[in-house]
């Protein structure tokens, strides 16, 4: 089963790649025309007539299914902590889309990411645990996350730019991390019976927990490059996924000698976000750049706008 959860995981990883891809060439292709509902309707109106943001949102759907897929047979310690591996197909899907190829220090960020993570997964060996939550659980780790959520958000209120991105980012990850966490336990339901999974509350808060975090993604993406939404994004998921898998399904990491492993794993993965969301595929620099190639929709992209 290790090896299909792998899988799964690492194809929903893709998905999400590109789906992030796109979605934010969707976005800098429309004007910022100012903060307040208004605006920000007008122009989620705007994205959704571009064929590159409606990819991005089956790219997001198919990520989910297979999600779900990898939810049903493995854990939420080891199938969340694997999406990181989303930067990785995020530097492909950017390299071939807006055709910039990796350097030297590029590759030197993938490898790190890549050793990171699998030098995490193989120290903490993540345990399977139980395949549904009791309700105490899910009141201290349900409320625990909305409350860190609803922080998140209020402190991005008043800020703009990269800082802004990042704690939208970090915000839409926290929501992730629930909405996985919300999906596990539906899917781990079926043991039951089709009709046990319809008929249970988790099911449908996954939907509700997957728009929040979903809005909060288009906010993180409008609100500046991946350089810095994709790293919070990327760390934010995988740690708030193993905290919810101890709380909830009662998951467990190896500890003791092997957290040193652990941490350096946990710095590689960090050190090698921040260098692929820098990387120009990856992290918008492509957005002001000449000579761009057109778009999805058969239009180039706009002129740099001034700061």
């Amino acid at each position: 089963m290790t090896a299909v959860t792998v899988l799964l995981a690492l194809l929903a990883a893709l998905s999400n790649a590109s789906a992030s891809v796109l979605q934010r060439r969707a976005a800098v292709q429309e004007p910022d025309e100012g903060s307040g509902a208004g605006p920000a309707v007008r122009r989620f109106a705007h994205m959704l007539r571009r064929r590159s943001w409606l990819a991005g949102a089956a790219l997001l759907a198919l990520s989910s299914l297979l999600q779900a897929g990898a939810l049903a047979v493995g854990s939420l310690s080891l199938v969340q902590p694997l999406l990181a591996a989303e930067l990785l197909f995020t530097l492909a899907v950017g390299s071939a889309v807006f055709r910039r190829r990796p350097d030297g220090r590029t590759w030197l960020a993938f490898l790190a990411l890549a050793g990171g993570l699998a030098l995490f997964l193989l120290a903490a060996a993540p345990s399977s645990g139980r395949p549904t939550a009791p309700p105490g659980a899910w009141l201290l780790g349900g409320c625990g996350t909305l409350g860190g959520v609803l922080l998140l958000v209020a402190a991005a209120r008043p800020v703009r730019g990269a800082t802004r991105a990042a704690l939208l980012g970090l915000a839409s990850a926290v929501s992730f991390a629930l909405t996985a966490a919300l999906l596990k336990e539906a899917v781990g339901r079926l043991g039951r019976g089709p009709e046990a999974m319809f008929a249970h509350w988790s099911l449908y808060a996954t939907g509700a927990a997957g728009l929040v975090a979903f809005l909060l993604l288009q906010g993180a993406l409008a609100a500046g490059s991946l350089t810095a939404s994709q790293p919070a994004l990327t760390l934010g998921d995988a740690l708030t996924s193993v905290v919810l898998g101890w709380v909830l399904f009662a998951e467990t990491i190896q500890l003791g000698l092997r957290l040193l492993p652990e941490a350096v794993g946990i710095a590689l993965i960090g050190a090698g976000s921040i260098g692929l969301a820098h990387a120009p595929a990856v992290g918008g620099e492509w957005d002001t750049a000449g000579g761009r190639p057109p778009d999805l929709d058969g239009e180039r992209l706009p002129a740099p706008r001034s700061p």
